[in-house]
């Protein structure tokens, strides 16, 4: 389709297309502003036709209701409650988006971005663990259906998640309780007797403002709608307006980007005369840049305390998310032009209607899925593949594939199925991924036809190398215990200790401070939200939801390479990062310190620990979302006690206060002036990346989520770990030993002595293959010896007793 631009480079003007639509009373202001959906698609058709229908042939109020025959007044325009400004909004989209896409719409209260019920748990679990290994809490009160049949997916889907909820009843709850209010102004001193309860301050403030039921956070990078709007509506960056409609401010924070809806690869979205499809990457990572932070880590940004490099005004680098950022390596997928949108099906974002509390629990898909194994195709793999959660790798009958897409999916772009749509781990299809002979299609909202070919197809093809069949096939525990991230992860963002400050002073009570230290309740706003009056409301702003405390902030260091290695839910050895990891600081009204860098520990016995409890800091398992077709080095994991989970080395105890002043040799500070420069964190006594002795003890919590999730074991340390492997050799080198003395000096002087690592490696191998075959001959001779011996001492007494 070709589309004809205003002079600014947007979308025609829809009157230009629809005449009649100037006789709406919305156009007197808005005449300018662009069609929702490109001119000629079929989506803008059915919403032209039903707002006629309505009596406004403009459409607008198919969407933002209001009254279409005031042409002089906005107030009465947008009046009342029957204007919604966000027709997304989970708080009225039943009526709008949902008269169109009701099973989406139905969904989202049970979503994990509505919910967000898994960072609850996790905060709640870095404080005590409150609710111990049960996700108990939501951000409001929920359950799931009554009726298992409205689950959307397929009939094995379904039985699939099933089986997963009887393996994991603590995850895939029923229900959840809405989550407790946190202290009121007048309820702080309950602090001093029971610190934890800080946790819902925290939670409330900070952790949950990104979920659908409120805009959220109006700062650089943050700007987004809600509910349906929070993706397919496009913000920049700046939250600022730069379409056509002179009614819309453009210098007002807030606003999107353009009045267009973003979806599919059917879906045109034109902006300054650049037309693109699918929802842009940025929008996803609106939300996910803290936590695991894969949205960002996807693009390629990792987190840095720095403010520099300069931009070209000298000026120092712009806070992003409230971050500053260094550009690192992108996901390769991020590199050949697909989106999060092609991979994340409809239902590990919109949800299946059931109760899905963490991103393991809710996302159906593994790089299996598409890739296969160096010795079966996708569609020969069984349901399950890399998905177990059991100790044992997945069985059973090919999943092969489907001709036919999800019911709930009608809305969406169509592709034919060729040869079958792939089908992901757990049954459902893959819409815009099909198998064409032996290879694979990924058909991204972009509008690229990726052309794939799975591990299988390379493998007969040659097209792999040696160190990835050594790795693959080679060593078959890597396929049958790992997942392919573990390996194929270039980095993952590693920010240790998160030391959380929760300021309770208030004015009253510690004069001496300028104002009570508060902050807005996002859980308060959400529930104000669901009230009559407050429905329709467009956003937060005006709403008065302070309550006592104020958070921040700060880490201990940041790493990315090398991410150290644990068990996931799956069973599967996976890379870990940083999950919630705090060191809490509490100043109570009077301003004075509760707790001071303190670690919360759990309950005896959780976690591998023993009756003094775990610490309740999380190494949390992550798919980092930083794949490279080149993989890590075997080095990397294997000569690494970072990788294995035994920690850094540098840092000294983190339970030690250090004071830096003139000193004496044997330690003696001279000043009585100096001053304290690192307080102790009394509890932990080794460093934040340490989560696990040689002795295989673990030393804190690793995904406290799953059954499965923990740190590698003594039997699997000792099983990884090739330290001292190039010590083996060289400490008989050059001249420990008669024979390596030789062959040393005579490699020496004829120039064969090792430069680079391929000659290294090749000495190796022929090393390997010298001492394999001399052992085999030698076995052989020492064997045909016996044998020979043995018949000629037989046939010597034959002949004597002759």
């Amino acid at each position: 389709m070709s589309l004809v631009l205003l002079a600014d480079g947007g979308p025609d003007r829809l009157i230009d297309h629809f005449p009649e639509a100037a006789s709406s009373g919305c156009m007197a202001c808005h005449q300018e502003v662009e069609p929702i959906r490109e001119i000629g698609s079929e989506m803008l058709n059915q919403i032209m036709a039903k707002g006629k229908a309505m009596g406004d042939p403009a459409g607008c109020v198919v969407c933002h209701n209001g009254d279409p025959n005031e042409t002089l007044d906005a107030a009465i325009a947008h009046g009342g409650d029957n204007f919604y400004p966000d027709p997304g909004s989970p708080w009225v989209n039943e009526n709008t988006c949902g008269t169109c896409h009701e099973d989406q719409v139905k969904v989202q209260w049970q979503s994990l971005m509505m919910t967000e019920a898994g960072k609850i748990q996790g905060t709640c679990w870095s404080f005590g663990a409150l609710t111990g290994y049960e996700h108990k809490y939501a951000n409001y009160a929920v359950q799931n259906p009554s009726d298992r049949s409205t689950r959307l997916g397929t009939e094995a889907y379904k039985e699939y998640m099933d089986a997963l909820a009887e393996i994991e009843p603590n995850v895939f709850v029923n229900e959840h309780e809405p989550l407790p209010d946190a202290l009121g102004f007048d309820e702080l001193d309950k602090l001093n007797d029971d610190p934890s309860l800080a946790a819902f301050t925290y939670i409330r403030q900070e952790c949950n403002r990104c979920h659908h039921g409120v805009k959220g956070r109006s700062s650089r990078g943050d700007f987004r709608g809600m509910g349906c709007s929070s993706c397919h509506v496009p913000y920049g960056n700046e939250g600022l307006y730069e379409g056509a409609d002179l009614s819309i401010s453009k210098t007002e924070t807030g606003h999107p980007l353009s009045h267009q809806i973003q979806g599919t690869r059917d879906a045109d979205v034109t902006i300054h005369e650049v037309t693109y499809h699918g929802l842009a990457v940025e929008t996803c990572t609106t939300c996910h840049n803290r936590g695991k932070r894969i949205g960002v880590s996807f693009q390629g940004l990792m987190e840095t305390p720095y403010a520099s490099p300069l931009n070209e005004n000298a000026e120092d680098q712009p806070g992003l998310h409230t971050k500053h950022y260094i550009a690192m390596e992108q996901d390769i997928h991020y590199q050949k032009g697909m989106k999060c949108q092609d991979c994340h099906t409809s239902i590990d974002v919109h949800g299946d209607g059931f109760l899905a509390p963490t991103n393991l629990a809710a996302v159906q898909i593994e790089c299996s899925d598409c890739h296969g194994t160096p010795d079966q195709f996708p569609w020969e793999l069984p349901l399950g593949f890399m998905d177990e959660f059991a100790v044992d790798v997945a069985s059973g009958s090919p999943r092969g594939t489907t001709p036919h897409q999800l019911p709930h999916t009608w809305a969406g772009a169509k592709y034919d199925s060729q040869d079958g749509f792939l089908l992901t781990a757990r049954g459902n299809p893959y819409e815009n991924v099909v198998r064409v002979g032996d290879e694979v299609v990924v058909h991204t909202a972009e509008g690229k036809d990726i052309r794939l070919k799975p591990l299988k197809k390379l493998v007969e093809e040659k097209a792999i190398s040696q160190r990835g069949l050594v790795s693959m096939q080679g060593v078959s525990k890597h396929l049958n215990r790992m997942e392919c991230y573990t390996c194929h992860a270039s980095w993952a963002p590693q920010c240790f200790g998160c030391h959380v400050k929760v300021d309770f002073s208030q004015k009253d009570l510690c004069p001496e401070i300028d104002s009570s230290r508060q902050g807005f309740d996002w859980i308060a706003a959400g529930r104000k939200h669901a009230t009559d009056e407050h429905r329709a409301d467009s956003g937060e702003g005006d709403y008065d939801l302070m309550i006592p405390g104020k958070i921040s902030e700060l880490r201990s260091y940041l790493r990315w390479e090398e991410p150290m290695m644990g068990v996931n839910g799956e069973g599967r050895v996976t890379p870990l990062a940083p999950g919630c990891q705090p060191s809490v600081t509490i100043i109570g009204a009077d301003g004075k310190p509760i707790l001071t860098n303190h670690i919360f520990k759990t309950p005896g016995g959780m976690e591998r620990s023993g009756d003094e409890g775990q610490l309740a800091i999380d190494m949390s398992p992550v798919q980092p979302h930083t794949m490279t077709k080149n993989a890590r080095t075997c080095e990397s994991c294997h000569a690494s006690d970072k990788a294995l989970g035994l920690g850094i080395n540098g840092p000294r105890n983190w339970d030690e206060k250090h004071v830096v002043d003139l000193e004496t040799t044997d330690g003696t500070i001279l000043p009585e002036s100096a001053r304290t420069q690192m307080g102790a964190i009394e509890n932990l006594d080794h460093d934040w990346s340490q989560i696990v002795d040689e002795e295989g003890n673990q030393l804190a919590t690793v995904g406290h989520h799953w059954k499965l999730s923990r740190s590698l074991n003594k039997d699997e340390i000792t099983r990884i770990s090739r330290d001292g492997t190039c010590v083996a050799c060289h400490k008989e080198i050059p001249e420990k030993d008669l024979a390596v003395s030789l062959m040393h000096h005579v490699g020496k002087y004829t120039g064969n002595i090792p430069v680079s690592a391929e000659d290294h490696g090749k000495l190796v191998n022929k090393i390997l293959l010298t001492s394999a075959w001399g052992q085999a001959l030698l076995a052989t001779g020492v064997l045909a010896v016996v044998l020979g011996g043995g018949y000629w001492a037989s046939t010597r007494r034959k002949k004597a007793t002759k």
